[in-house]
């Protein structure tokens, strides 16, 4: 249970379809996430971060079929194989893990529609129209295509390039058009709700058109595979109304009404930008008509593109997280994906660029400024830390680098721009590269006269590591552990318990430190990997 007296930070991240096994683009979604969150848990907030797995609709119907298995079995198979082990995989320190199959959020999804249905919000009516089985969801004319090749003259979805299917049907309609005026205010009165700009835009652009009903159950003589609608057992309830709702359901609505106050509004809820629509129009309007805060971000980043076109399994394009992480480890890929991309924008995934940025960056950049410094500190001090002595403007530049890189650092996670708050960290790391140059600590080595200014370097260049470990923890935590331990020597306590405001302080690290031993944090790949 959180602690009241100290403030939340709840995050989200989508759950995943589990149609197939995640590939990179998933992964990506739950890095950033996982970055943010782990950052504000650094602050000292209490910080709670949700992911899951959607596990109902026509579409996961499908491909249990095709399997030749139940859709509940071909979810746990896929949640059990592919969809936990990810998480593993990537390093996500997530509070929970949430299955729409689960009875805490079947039983509360019912709660919340009987509120709608009673508050008079839903009613009965006839719909006929496009409907995308890959989106689970009806298709205007706009977002649609001309089909080509074997689906040449039939409309096909924009983003799954497939044909739409044309249905007709009596289902429950939820009141969306009565929200276009409340959600207007809402994107007014917050101007961050929807972030990016480019997101806000496009979702402003799109209510000031006009919102229609929207469908929100389909007939059992259909298909079956969803939460029965509580007051007609004859429909189920359209997928996403199910799914959006885990985002409380998972925190304690319906059944743990203290955990959900604590937690709710949610802080921020990351989304790609295909499903932004959903969470940035129909999931506020949702919560507006069952009386509850609405989120205080949602945010759509971009697709990862290779090749030029979306992430896709259907598309052959679709890279498994752990092709890569096999070869560069978890650390490097968060690294990659949030730092070669701006956060909200599309960004092209590139074995090459991946290659050149472990070598470049991480381990000629990071891992070696880290081994060099405790390596020197080790050869001319013992492997105990020096006493400073008195600071020269060099010194105090450096001094100055980490307050400045903590306070940008910040500022720009509070953006959930982590593409700039990386570059602002990363500042500090080629600050003191050029600090050791200039300095020559091992010329300083060769004259006892000198010795003082030596420990002042050390001292220096030790302080620096310990602030980049506190700076770099939320987003390559394996190798900042290792560094922390080593330079500390456990005189700090654990990395989790040290604050981001503490990394701009200045003299923490206690003189006569004994350091322990580092093992390279990015050692070098020689062998060529398979498709680079």
């Amino acid at each position: 249970m959180p602690n009241s007296t100290v403030k939340s930070f709840y995050s989200t991240t989508p759950i995943f379809y589990v149609n197939d096994a995640p590939h990179i683009g998933h992964a990506y979604t739950e890095v950033a996430t996982d970055v943010v969150t782990r950052w504000h848990a650094q602050r000292g907030e209490n910080a709670f971060m949700l992911t899951g797995t959607d596990e109902h609709g026509e579409k996961i119907l499908r491909t249990a079929a095709a399997n030749k298995t139940e859709p509940k079995d071909w979810a746990d198979k896929l949640v059990h194989d592919a969809w936990l082990p990810l998480l593993d995989t990537i390093d996500i320190r997530n509070s929970d893990f949430i299955r729409t199959t689960e009875p805490r959020h079947e039983k509360n999804v019912q709660k919340f529609l009987q509120h709608l249905y009673d508050s008079g919000f839903i009613y009965q009516g006839s719909y006929e129209g496009n409907y995308c089985v890959g989106c689970e969801e009806y298709k205007t004319d706009g977002d649609l295509l001309d089909g080509e090749g074997a689906f040449e003259g039939q409309p096909v979805c924009a983003i799954h390039s497939k044909p739409v299917e044309k249905l007709k049907e009596t289902n429950y309609f939820f009141k969306l058009s009565e929200f276009q005026e409340p959600l207007l205010d809402l994107y007014s009165r917050e101007p961050d709700f929807v972030a990016p700009d480019s997101a806000r835009n496009e979702v402003v652009s799109f209510v000031r058109r006009g919102l229609d009903d929207l469908s929100i159950s389909r007939s059992k003589e259909k298909f079956d595979w969803g939460i029965d609608i509580p007051w007609d057992d004859s429909h189920i309830t359209y997928v996403w109304f199910d799914a959006l709702l885990n985002y409380i359901t998972a925190i304690g609505y319906g059944e743990d009404e203290e955990k959900f106050r604590s937690l709710w509004p949610a802080s921020l809820q990351v989304v790609g930008k295909d499903i932004l629509r959903f969470h940035a129009v129909i999931w506020p309007a949702m919560l507006m008509a069952a009386g509850l805060p609405t989120p205080k971000q949602v945010f759509g980043h971009g697709w990862l593109l290779v090749g030029g076109e979306k992430m896709s399994k259907s598309k052959l394009t679709g890279i498994a997280p752990e092709q890569i992480t096999d070869t560069f480890g978890s650390d490097a890929f968060r690294y990659y994906f949030m730092k070669a991309i701006a956060f909200g924008q599309d960004g092209s995934f590139s074995w090459e660029d991946l290659s050149a940025r472990y070598q470049s960056e991480l381990a000629n950049g990071f891992g070696n400024l880290a081994s060099r410094v405790l390596a020197m500190v080790s050869r001319y001090f013992d492997g105990t830390i020096p006493a400073p002595a008195e600071y020269t403007d060099a010194d105090k530049a450096i001094m100055e680098v980490v307050r400045k890189a903590t306070e940008d650092a910040d500022a720009s996670i509070e953006r959930v721009a982590i593409q700039d708050a990386i570059t602002s960290i990363w500042t500090l790391v080629d600050e003191l590269n050029n600090y050791i140059t200039v300095s020559e600590p091992w010329v300083l080595a060769k004259s006892d006269e000198n010795r003082a200014r030596l420990g002042t370097v050390l001292y220096v260049c030790s302080e620096g590591l310990r602030a980049l470990s506190i700076l770099l923890a939320p987003v390559i935590p394996k190798a900042t552990g290792k560094l922390w331990a080593a330079v500390t020597g456990g005189s700090l306590g654990a990395l989790d318990d040290a604050t981001i405001s503490s990394a701009a302080e200045w003299g923490v690290l206690p003189v006569g430190t004994k350091i322990a031993e580092l093992e390279p944090l990015f050692p070098r790949i020689e062998a060529e990997t398979e498709g680079k």
